[in-house]
């Protein structure tokens, strides 16, 4: 006869994932305005493009806020799984709040990049925290359900939020954008709110209060974690540098912003709907697998990309393109929750945090490396760089599923494989 599940532990599931995939999807839309106009907002112009210096320096300034989350989101996990994941999260939450309200004081590069590098360690502790909550509140055989979902809460909140900063800049000058910063602590504010109210009262996670921090660090840090944290390095890489130039570019071309905004906001509406079938599909049939499936697409997407930058509009190059973000989008759930699979309870949030470091480190090399090729090459720069992102991609599947091979186990149907 089956047992009954207890209530109070549906409870504890329930408002505890509810309270990080609504803090991530407040935390993602707050970042996705301020990042939209960001560009804009340092280089101050009125009208037209960035030029050649605005490029580097805006890549350099945004870039720091991945240096803050490079350098200090290790440090954040540990104190997640030593002290408890909620206390990280709100922590980061208030703080990120409270630089996003500091943005709209100033446009001087230095201090915007010393504001960046502090919201990066924020960031950095948002990530670790809600991810390791995420792995406690869910078994092997939902995790990819329940990482698609936060994949989903992720990635609707970029682009909710930059598709709202996108319309904000066909709306407001150049002079007046600053208000977008105190909106997005606003929301921040909201966020945490809420998510106190969910979790107040719920029994603490696991923690490793007794563990050393040198203990925390040699558990999480094993070869098949960077194996399946590694990829993550380049596509952001590739991530990073798209994002921060779409909405200044977009103006330039004098096309009406509205209509990219409402473009991108149909985008994040598609993600929220199949990220957790994503994650449906890594739980049935294998982390591996998905995996390869969003390689694959992201390899793509290049390819289809660097054709339209040489040939130009090309209904056909379009339709790829368009296939290939979609198989892209498989490897999110499924990578999240491999890492999760592999992560040891008491150092679950240091190991989530590897996630987090490698695509911090991505932003900075994207943004650096492909900003500073584009200045010298032009568009062939940016093809050297599309090709060296697919060549690397390849190679880390490549290792990956060599190291599987090399493993006995259950076979790569299972969900932890």
């Amino acid at each position: 006869m089956a047992v009954p599940p207890d209530p109070r532990s549906l409870e504890v599931h329930r408002r505890s994932l509810g309270a990080v995939f609504e803090a991530t999807f407040f935390v993602r839309f707050a970042f996705g305005i301020t990042l939209a106009v960001f560009a804009t907002y340092l280089a101050g112009h009125e009208t037209g493009g960035l030029t050649a210096g605005d490029t580097a320096l805006v890549g350099l300034v945004t870039a720091m806020a991945s240096v803050g989350e490079f350098s200090t989101v290790l440090v954040s996990g540990i104190v997640a799984d030593r002290v408890g994941r909620f206390p990280v999260l709100f922590g980061g939450m208030i703080g990120a709040a409270v630089l996003f309200a500091l943005v709209a004081l100033t446009r001087n590069a230095l201090a915007l990049g010393a504001i960046n590098f502090l919201f990066g360690i924020s960031s950095g502790a948002i990530l670790a925290a809600t991810l390791a909550v995420v792995a406690d509140r869910s078994g092997t055989d939902e995790r990819g359900l329940e990482m698609g979902r936060f994949d989903a809460m992720n990635l609707a909140g970029w682009l909710g939020g930059y598709a709202f900063g996108i319309a904000i800049l066909g709306w407001l000058p150049v002079a007046a954008l600053g208000a977008t910063f105190i909106v997005g602590a606003a929301v921040l504010v909201a966020g945490t709110v809420v998510a106190v109210r969910l979790v107040r009262g719920l029994p603490r996670g696991p923690t490793a209060t007794g563990l050393a921090p040198a203990e925390i660090l040699r558990r999480a840090f094993r070869r098949n974690v960077l194996l399946v944290t590694l990829p993550w390095l380049v596509i952001y890489m590739l991530i990073g540098y798209v994002l921060v130039f779409f909405g200044s570019a977009a103006k330039s071309t004098g096309f009406p912003l509205i209509y990219v905004a409402l473009a991108i906001a149909g985008g994040g509406a598609l993600l929220v709907l199949s990220q957790p079938q994503f994650g449906r599909l890594a739980d049935r049939y294998g982390r591996t697998r998905l995996m390869t499936v969003g390689v694959t697409g992201f390899v793509g997407v290049m390819i289809f990309a660097s054709l339209l930058l040489a040939y130009g509009e090309n209904y056909g190059l379009i339709a790829g393109l368009a296939a290939s973000g979609l198989a892209a989008l498989a490897y999110g759930p499924a990578a999240l929750a491999a890492l999760a699979d592999l992560a040891n309870v008491l150092s679950r949030a240091t190991t989530m945090a590897i996630y987090s470091l490698t695509i911090s480190l991505g932003m900075i090399l994207g943004l650096v490396g492909a900003t500073q090729l584009q200045e010298r090459l032009g568009n062939e720069g940016l093809y050297l760089f599309f090709g060296a992102v697919a060549v690397a991609l390849v190679a880390l599947t490549l290792a990956r599923l060599r190291e599987i091979g090399r493993v006995s186990g259950p076979p790569v149907t299972i969900p932890a494989r």
